[in-house]
């Protein structure tokens, strides 16, 4: 049996990944962030050891102690954290993000990476015994966009990707085929409260991968959440890039989406 190392982030993804990997015969020693990780997550792993943020150089510890050779990060931290005293509290954490040119996802997750390679562990593919979870293309919902959506959808691709290009964010809110808000590091939920704010409804958003994704890390993730963040903030369209998105609880959000008339698609 595999020892499969897992660096669990908040929300649903950790356990979903967890869940996947035991039931494909590996054994889950999974690293928690106080304050991120859902505690639900107890019940998917064989291990779990919970830290925070400043006790970062007991992470490599405890996967050695463990016998962990392959490790995936699943699920994000809260950006806050990443401007707060913790990160001073742990030399190697500290070193570690000033080290680095700048604080892009790319460059913090890569940082990661390198640091795990240097200490003997592969950091593997986070949609490793997932994949049935990235939907392929095609309109999910019963609900189809209108022409004025498609518009909207198509118009917001390209620049989303130009935007994920740059690594500032992977999702763009559109309305009338103009670009109404950008995700940075705040997260698609606080992107799509901006939105509803500014737009006052009627908007689509648009999330997308990298050019060049990395699958170990940051790979774009919708969900319940999601939605429901949309339907309340009055949005009318959800467009994700088809097989490199995570969907998480699929089935609940079409069906809710078709319930309030919003269309999800991938494309």
């Amino acid at each position: 049996m595999e020892k499969i190392g897992l660096i669990a982030g908040n929300r649903k993804f950790p356990i979903l990944f967890a869940d996947a990997a035991k039931k494909q015969g590996c054994c889950v020693i999974a690293v928690a962030l106080k304050g991120d990780t859902s505690s639900r997550l107890r019940k998917y792993v064989d291990k779990i050891y919970w830290l925070s943020l400043g006790d970062f150089q007991r992470l490599f510890e405890i996967f050695k102690s463990e016998g962990v050779a392959r490790i995936a990060m699943a699920g994000q931290i809260s950006p806050r954290r990443l401007f707060s005293n913790e990160i001073n509290k742990d030399p190697e954490l500290k070193e570690l993000l000033k080290s680095v040119k700048d604080k892009r996802a790319d460059t913090l997750f890569g940082a990661m990476a390198e640091k795990l390679n240097s200490r003997g562990f592969e950091l593997i593919d986070s949609t490793t015994f997932i994949k049935e979870l990235l939907p392929e293309k095609g309109v999910l919902t019963k609900n189809n966009p209108d022409f004025r959506q498609w518009e909207n959808v198509y118009f917001g691709l390209q620049l989303a990707k130009a935007v994920a290009f740059l690594d500032i964010g992977q999702a763009v809110a559109v309305k009338h085929k103009a670009i109404v808000a950008v995700e940075a590091f705040e997260g698609t939920d606080n992107l799509i409260r901006r939105a509803g704010k500014l737009a006052r409804g009627g908007f689509a958003v648009v999330k997308v991968s990298k050019p060049k994704q990395d699958l170990r890390f940051d790979i774009p993730v919708v969900g319940l959440n999601t939605v429901k963040t949309l339907i309340k903030a009055k949005g009318s369209c959800l467009a994700i890039e088809a097989a490199k998105t995570i969907f998480i609880d699929k089935q609940e959000s079409v069906e809710l989406a078709d319930k309030k008339g919003i269309s999800i698609v991938a494309v």
